[in-house]
């Protein structure tokens, strides 16, 4: 008698697609390379895979998405999951606005829309246009468009098409009186930032190429783009990030170099283009600056001896660092960003891991704390250093995305949007709770569900955290965690070493060779889950995307025991060839590099491509990426999907979810992150035994 693998769904009958004989994944062949690496062999049977518009690759694809389908389509109550998640996502959604010239630029998608178009609004209280629409302006049902900048006067625009979820964006300008779209354009590429000059005569970009690296050009009004002239970056590589603009007044030109992703050195430069003046040297130091200009001074935060980091200012018109003024001190909270607005500056700190924001004056004076709506994530207040008007927005889990008007000097505050989502907020409650990982630490974890839910052992559980990049993971409101409570279950969140949540020294103690603190950290979160009686391995699911695929990766390869089905989105996993692909030698600065052989040890220890073991009963697994994903090769996935397939002794599904237009970038397309979270809805609640 056959045997259906959902064994926590009692009450389904094992209709044909579910029966494990019917789901033995499609066989991959294996057609193995080897590589020798500091005198190690490593072998590659799915190298073949990493060429993407190969016929094989692509009939394997078909073939693989053929299989997902089967599954996925079959799930029961995915109807109901689909038209939830359309309740939940098919809102009026409208963006925080940049005003410039009494006009009031921002994005807005309808509820009967599937992407947003670009609006324009005269005065605060004036009726909205639109700018550009997405459907007139090409004729891809994926492509986005995006503001990328707007000129002083608010006459003209600068903004980007993009198809699918890729980085590549196209950008055209368009003259806002008379709403047409100017012969002024830059063929698709990876943009670095976007400047228009205050007189609109021109307009500064960096752009990356391939194998070369990044330079900032300037581009003429009336002139081809051919005709661009390249102002900075020559002899730098594709490892150092190169971007600049000009000052909210129009004097200066500010260019900054930073090299790997997080910046592990930063290089900042200045021009007095008023006096036609040499570049200068502003900063050269292994270390990280975010900078906000205010006329003639800038702001710049940095962890350079401050692993919390602190707030510098700097006199443009007398540069020399023994003039800098440090005016926001470091302290015992991290700083996580902060804004210049209305003559203040707006200090964000976490204070275990949820915002509080501070104002100060130009001097570094206390203005007291800016007024939240509660206890989340807040961004901003952004807008111009002489202007009263600023914007900011504010979320929770419980609380979705809204934005708020705020006059500096009085500190009124009022609504500019917020949306009406279908979640009963009051109904759900969220705690945080800490635990203790492998090595001793305390690591705090958010847990979200609904008021009163009772832990007897058995709660299905959605576990995601993130751990790199000095990335925090602070409150924010998910439709997908949001409907998960609604079904009975519990959302926890992990914050991991490799963040930001702490400053420098957490975030250090997950990169490199420590990077095994932070898959230490997780596995410890769940353990703690099932210790304390939420929920035990088969009713555990959890979820990461990009770094966080790499966490996910480590889970199914260090502890597949522990969970019921994983999702692994935009995953790296091939750690000692992911720097050879697209952009991945960025990351180095945080991972390290196989090319060196010290790194090399750690990195081939953890890497999850290398230690997929065959005959281990893995969890069900749903990887996720697809061809428009131009950050994080979507090879890995592929490449670790067919080696999972093969080693899997159990009667788990191994799926591959891929979209071809699918990327890292969000696609812009309602209707498309639909599709997305009804599939990763679908096949969490499968495993874990929730019926919709």
């Amino acid at each position: 008698m056959l045997k259906c693998p959902l064994a926590f769904l009692a009450t389904l009958a094992c209709v044909a697609p579910w029966c494990a004989a019917q789901f033995s994944p499609p066989a991959t062949k294996a057609d193995p390379v080897t590589d020798t690496l500091h005198g190690v062999k490593i072998a590659d049977p799915y190298r073949w895979l990493e060429d993407q518009n190969s016929p094989a690759t692509r009939e394997w694809l078909a073939t693989q998405d053929k299989f997902a389908r089967a599954y996925l389509d079959a799930v029961p109550g995915r109807d109901a999951i689909r038209k939830k998640f359309e309740a939940l996502l098919k809102i009026d959604s409208v963006g925080t606005p940049t005003v410039r010239g009494n006009r009031y630029f921002f994005s807005r998608r309808m509820a009967d829309e599937d992407r947003a178009s670009l609006i324009v609004r005269q005065g605060y209280t004036g009726k909205d246009e639109v700018l550009v629409d997405p459907k007139t302006a090409t004729d891809d049902a994926t492509t986005s468009v995006q503001y990328f900048d707007i000129s002083e006067d608010g006459s003209l625009v600068a903004f980007g098409a993009r198809r699918g979820g890729e980085d590549e964006v196209s950008v055209r300008m368009l003259d806002v009186n008379t709403r047409k779209q100017l012969p002024d354009a830059l063929p698709r590429g990876r943009y670095f930032g976007f400047s228009i000059k205050p007189d609109k005569s021109g307009f500064y970009y960096s752009r990356f190429v391939a194998g070369e690296g990044s330079r900032l050009y300037y581009h003429a009004m009336g002139s081809p783009s051919s005709a661009d002239r390249e102002i900075f970056g020559k002899g730098y590589g594709p490892n150092q990030n190169v971007g600049g603009g000009v000052t909210e007044n129009g004097r200066w030109l500010l260019i900054g170099v930073s090299e790997g992703v997080p910046a592990k050195r930063t290089e900042l430069y200045v021009q007095d283009l008023a006096a036609k003046g040499p570049l200068r040297t502003l900063v050269k130091e292994d270390a990280e600056f975010d900078f906000e200009d205010a006329g003639d001074w800038l702001f710049l935060t940095t962890n350079w001896k401050a692993p919390k980091r602190r707030v510098i200012r700097v006199d443009l018109k007398n540069p020399a660092p023994e003039r800098w003024k440090e005016v926001v001190p470091e302290s015992s909270l991290a700083i996580e960003r902060v804004s210049a607005a209305g003559g203040r500056l707006f200090v964000s700190y976490l204070d275990n891991v949820v915002t509080h924001v501070k104002q100060f004056d130009a001097e570094g004076k206390s203005l007291g704390d800016l007024k939240l709506p509660g206890l989340g994530s807040a961004f901003g207040p952004t807008g111009r250093w002489k202007d009263d008007e600023a914007f900011f927005s504010f979320t929770s889990f419980v609380e979705p995305v809204t934005s708020y008007r705020f006059a500096v000097s009085s500190g009124k505050q009022d609504v500019w949007f917020r949306p009406k989502v279908p979640v009963r907020s009051e109904d759900m409650e969220t705690k945080q709770v800490w635990y203790t990982s492998k090595d001793g630490t305390k690591v705090p974890m958010f847990l979200v569900s609904r008021k009163g839910l009772t832990s007897d052992g058995n709660l299905p559980v959605l576990l995601t955290g993130y751990g790199g990049f000095n990335s925090s993971s602070t409150p924010a409101f998910s439709s997908l965690a949001a409907y998960w409570v609604e079904l009975g279950g519990v959302y926890a969140v992990a914050n991991l070493r490799g963040g930001g949540e702490f400053g420098e020294a957490w975030h250090r103690a997950g990169m490199f060779e420590k990077k095994q603190n932070v898959f230490d950290d997780f596995i410890s979160a769940a353990e703690w889950l099932i210790q304390n009686r939420y929920t035990k391995p088969p009713r555990l699911a959890v979820q990461g995307v990009s770094n966080g695929g790499l966490l996910m990766g480590a889970m199914m390869t260090q502890r597949p025991d522990l969970f019921g089905a994983i999702v692994c989105g935009a995953p790296l996993l091939d750690m000692l060839r992911y720097h050879r692909m697209m952009v991945g030698s960025w990351w180095a600065a945080e991972y390290g590099s196989a090319d060196d052989p010290k790194q090399f040890e750690y990195l081939y220890k953890s890497s999850p491509y290398h230690h997929v073991t065959k005959g281990t009963q893995y969890p069900a697994i749903l990887f996720v990426t697809g061809d428009s994903d131009t950050r994080v090769d979507p090879s890995h996935a592929r490449k670790m999907t067919a080696m999972v397939q093969a080693a899997n002794a159990s009667n788990n599904p191994i799926l591959l979810r891929y979209d071809a237009k699918g990327g890292h970038s969000s696609m812009g397309s309602v209707n498309k992150t639909i599709e997305q979270q009804v599939d990763q809805l679908a096949f969490i609640a499968s495993r874990l035994g929730v019926t919709p």
